[in-house]
């Protein structure tokens, strides 16, 4: 079976590795990443939407592009290959679950111009010793409250999860940040109790929860891939003995296995896209996998990167502590690793 890319899918993703290098490079991020609370600069969230990117999935008629999976992962590649801040994945994620809904057509207009930003709200679980508790929908109004909700302080609206299905609430509603490890990454606990719209069934969501496992499977891989190169150039560099260190068989060993990682991570999150494209049979195991398979390699190869630039490795002037951490943020978030190999195994019937 082909698994190449389309050439409409590599003029995407070289349109789209030059956007990045230009406008948004880790070098100018870097001060969105540090200290602006939303997380990302409004300048350059507006040139995200202008290129397509946040109305990637949405369809022509609301201002979209009306792509796939494949396409999803081809653009989120390349935000991982320069640690892009910000709510991209999210907002896609949110807007997924409108446009299977409907009837929210105003609202995906002004999310696909970049002039709204939705996110999905998930977590019920306790949290810093609170009584666990469910965010419920009763009479037109969600109550409840809602943990590492990404980007709430910057949100227009959210998605949020109820046993019932999930529910459509504008803002603005009560944020407190909660500290994280990824300075890019922003996250909240949300109280709420006000007028919701239901948007469907619990069933809604399984497009999303696949169309995430994809996304933040091709997002580690841009990290990873990124890591790897990093990692590659410095040790043709950096010299020991009077030798490159990257001549020395252990180092060598070291950047093949961080090599393999990252090839098999492509190929399991790009059978993943296919497969939500395709509607194959295997979908659920693949998204499930993907995801599973890349965290874990994202965090191996991205360790071994700070391992082999050594002592520098660990410095905040380097560039690579930031994919470390978005690696682990992505690492439990989205389905965490043992989440999702526990939905791989319920996927094949165990």
């Amino acid at each position: 079976m082909q698994f190449d890319l389309s050439d409409d899918q590599q003029l995407l993703r070289q349109s789209t590795r030059d956007f990045l290098a230009a406008e948004a490079p880790v070098e100018k991020t870097r001060r969105a990443m540090e200290d602006d609370p939303r997380g990302i600069e409004e300048s350059l969230w507006r040139q995200v939407a202008e290129m397509g990117y946040v109305g990637l999935l949405l369809p022509a008629g609301v201002g979209g592009q009306g792509l796939g999976a494949l396409e999803l992962a081809v653009v989120l590649e390349e935000a991982g290959r320069v640690c892009l801040p910000g709510p991209l994945l999210d907002v896609v994620l949110a807007a997924s679950v409108l446009a299977e809904a409907g009837g929210q057509e105003a609202l995906l207009r002004e999310v696909a111009a970049g002039t709204a930003r939705v996110v999905i709200a998930r977590e019920d679980a306790a949290f810093a010793g609170e009584a666990p508790t469910r965010t419920m929908l009763a009479g037109g109004r969600v109550k409840g409250t809602k943990h590492f909700v990404p980007f709430a302080a910057s949100a227009d609206a959210l998605v949020v999860t109820t046993p019932d299905g999930p529910c459509l609430v504008r803002g603005p509603f009560p944020v407190t940040p909660t500290p994280t490890l990824d300075h890019a990454q922003r996250f909240a606990t949300v109280t709420l109790d006000q007028p919701a719209t239901r948007l469907g069934g619990p069933a809604l969501l399984e497009p999303a929860d696949r169309l995430a496992a994809v996304g933040a499977g091709a997002m580690l891989l841009g990290l990873m891939t990124k890591a790897f190169e990093m990692s590659h150039a410095y040790v043709q560099t950096r010299e020991a003995f009077k030798r490159p260190i990257g001549t020395f068989q252990v180092i060598q060993h070291r950047l093949a296995d961080m090599l393999m990682r990252v090839e098999s991570t492509r190929s399991a999150v790009y059978r993943a896209a296919w497969c939500v494209d395709a509607g194959d049979e295997a979908t659920a195991l693949a998204c499930a996998s993907a995801k599973a398979y890349a965290g874990d390699a994202g965090r191996f190869v991205c360790g071994e990167a700070i391992q082999v630039h050594g002592g520098i490795g660990f410095t905040w002037e380097l560039d690579l502590h930031w994919y470390f951490k978005r690696t682990k943020t992505l690492e439990q978030h989205y389905g965490s690793t043992e989440e999702r190999l526990e939905a791989a195994l319920a996927a094949v019937g165990y």
